[in-house]
């Protein structure tokens, strides 16, 4: 009793949590007892506002569990790292291991431009006579491997007609077919522009034929060769290290260098905006070595991207044209998202479900990659070149595999509709940076200082050309500004703003506060308590009764030894 308060019924109970309690208006349900109107009145006045305030509240969970974001914009200015940049000169190796194919498969491409045009191109335009490079400590079954592959004649080039061509107007497409492995269900890959067309067949025969190398090619003996790309290179006024940095070859893009690939040297750090403050380059862009049907752009690709991180030219590479100097500015924006429950986002890949084939920081591309190539393994029965292998797998050859080319282009053709879940898979990293990019061209070297810039890069470097200054460029590359731009992701309507927002809905419909609330929370324990003291003494009444009723007299027809049996 000295921990609960009794009460004689519950309108006692009710009567006096209306008297005492801090909720407005519901007095009005116990001094207006005698007039039944205005007690109906208040009483549905008190129950619409219930019903208000639990739908605001309705609303309000609703969007809070839809978990919204809004985003905020900050500027910084801090010194920061140089970003990590990559070049390719176009120009991929022609591996001693698979130049008599290339050679086959530059002829096979004469015959076919020549069946689709009447162009009779020169034997010069496929450069057939081209320095091959050597790969060291291959095995014996090098040998073994180029003498059994032969370039597939299945895959000719066709033109056929389009059937939904204007009138007036003669519209055809070029393409080559491909068939599944039984070869009754075929496609023809077609093009509305032929040159589009010969690239991609080519690039197809190219893959098969690179496919015949060492998965893991040991090109460290032409590392040292930098000097024969980058002639001049300076990073605020001081001269590039060795160290700066690592080299790699792209069955496209060529021979390929990344500067600050890592981000952890100082001497990358940028500490003021402008060109004289940026990375400074002079590159050699000869198409001596280039292959004309991989890639129709001549010049050096160029990538700006962030350390440790796998550069996906083919994406977010752009050209740097032969004879122009180029400056490029860059501006960096930081980009944060929540992640959890108000988006999808990873924080380092861990938590993703694709096993990630490049050896570098995850980024959204990455795992796309190495999504597609898992599902080419397990679909196909083997890889794309252009990707990494998973452990155990091989690269695509349609002497072993013949429709693997059927296989391919249609995966791609789903992975590029979003009908593979690869997308589902790969979400966008928590935390990324983005390079805005803004270039300026001007002529370089000019017409007066084309003679002694180049007498100095021969003296200086080898350098030997005739060519007019269309075989080297200049590009340099600085922050326009080192202020940056962060963008962050916070929640709309976090769990403090809930709270105030409720509160201010109670406030609004019933004046009170969150002692209010503690009160209706007596009210129901005392409702509950008093419920159950009630039914306790019902339930011991009736066993009194019971209890105190006498024992039936048993009957006189009874025998005695029945009647003791019903006495004991």
């Amino acid at each position: 009793e000295g921990l609960i308060e009794f009460y004689d019924s519950f309108r006692d109970m009710f009567e006096f949590f209306c008297k005492n309690t801090t909720i407005h208006g519901t007095i009005r349900l116990v001094c207006s007892d005698s007039n039944r109107m205005k007690t109906a009145f208040w009483t549905l006045l008190l129950l619409a506002s219930f019903g208000m305030l639990y739908w605001q509240f309705a609303l309000m969970f609703s969007q809070y569990w839809a978990y919204p974001v809004v985003l905020t914009m900050s500027m910084h200015s801090e010194p920061k790292m140089f970003p990590a940049i990559t070049i390719c000169n176009l120009d991929p190796y022609r591996f001693e291991l698979v130049s008599e194919h290339l050679v086959q498969l530059d002829r096979m491409a004469e015959e076919s431009i020549a069946l689709l045009y009447g162009i009779n191109t020169s034997a010069s335009l496929f450069h057939l006579h081209e320095r091959n490079i050597h790969v060291q400590d291959l095995p014996d079954t090098g040998n073994l491997s180029r003498s059994s592959f032969r370039l597939s004649q299945n895959f000719s080039l066709l033109r056929m007609p389009d059937h939904d061509n204007r009138a007036g107007k003669r519209h055809s497409k070029v393409g080559f077919r491909l068939c599944n492995a039984t070869g009754g269900n075929c496609f023809y890959k077609t093009y509305s522009s032929g040159m589009d067309a010969i690239l991609e067949w080519y690039r197809f025969h190219y893959m098969n034929i690179m496919s015949q190398l060492p998965v893991i090619i040991n090109i460290s003996d032409h590392e040292e060769q930098i000097e024969d790309m980058v002639y001049s290179c300076q990073y605020d006024g001081e001269p590039c290290r060795p160290s700066d940095y690592i080299h790699f070859h792209h069955p496209v893009f060529g021979s390929c260098y990344t500067f600050n690939s890592q981000g952890t040297d100082s001497f990358w750090t940028a500490t003021k905006p402008g060109i004289p403050y940026g990375l400074s380059l002079i590159l050699r862009a000869e198409q001596k070595d280039h292959i004309p049907l991989l890639t129709t752009v001549a010049g050096v690709k160029v990538m700006i991207h962030n350390h440790n991180q796998t550069p996906f030219l083919e994406h977010e590479g752009f050209d740097i044209r032969p004879g122009i100097a180029t400056t490029i500015g860059i501006q960096q924006d930081e980009v944060n998202r929540l992640g959890g429950s108000y988006g999808k986002c990873t924080t380092n890949g861990d938590d993703v479900n694709v096993k990630l084939l490049y050896n570098n920081s995850y980024t959204l591309q990455a795992c796309l990659h190495s999504c597609f190539q898992h599902i080419m393994v397990q679909k196909c029965g083997c890889g794309y070149y252009y990707y990494p292998l998973p452990p155990g797998a091989e690269y695509c050859d349609y002497n072993k595999q013949p429709a693997w080319g059927h296989c391919f282009y249609q995966l791609y053709s789903r992975l590029r509709n979003h009908h593979l879940n690869c997308f589902d898979q790969c979400p966008k990293p928590c935390r990324e940076s983005l390079y805005k990019v803004s270039a300026g061209t001007a002529k370089w070297p000019s017409a007066k200082s084309q003679d002694w810039v180049r007498q100095a890069l021969r003296h200086q470097n080898g350098y030997n050309s005739t060519s007019h200054r269309l075989d080297i460029a200049k590009v340099t590359i600085f922050y326009k500004q080192l202020n940056y731009q962060a963008v962050n992701e916070s929640p709309l309507l976090s769990e403090n703003l809930l709270l105030s927002s409720m509160g201010s809905q109670w406030s609004l419909w019933f004046g009170s506060s969150v002692l209010s609330v503690v009160e209706m929370f007596e009210l129901l324990i005392d409702t509950l308590v008093l419920s159950l003291l009630f039914c306790y003494q019902r339930l011991r009444a009736k066993t009194l009764k019971v209890a105190h009723t006498p024992p039936p007299i048993p009957s006189v027809s009874l025998a005695l030894e029945n009647y003791r049996v019903v006495e004991e």
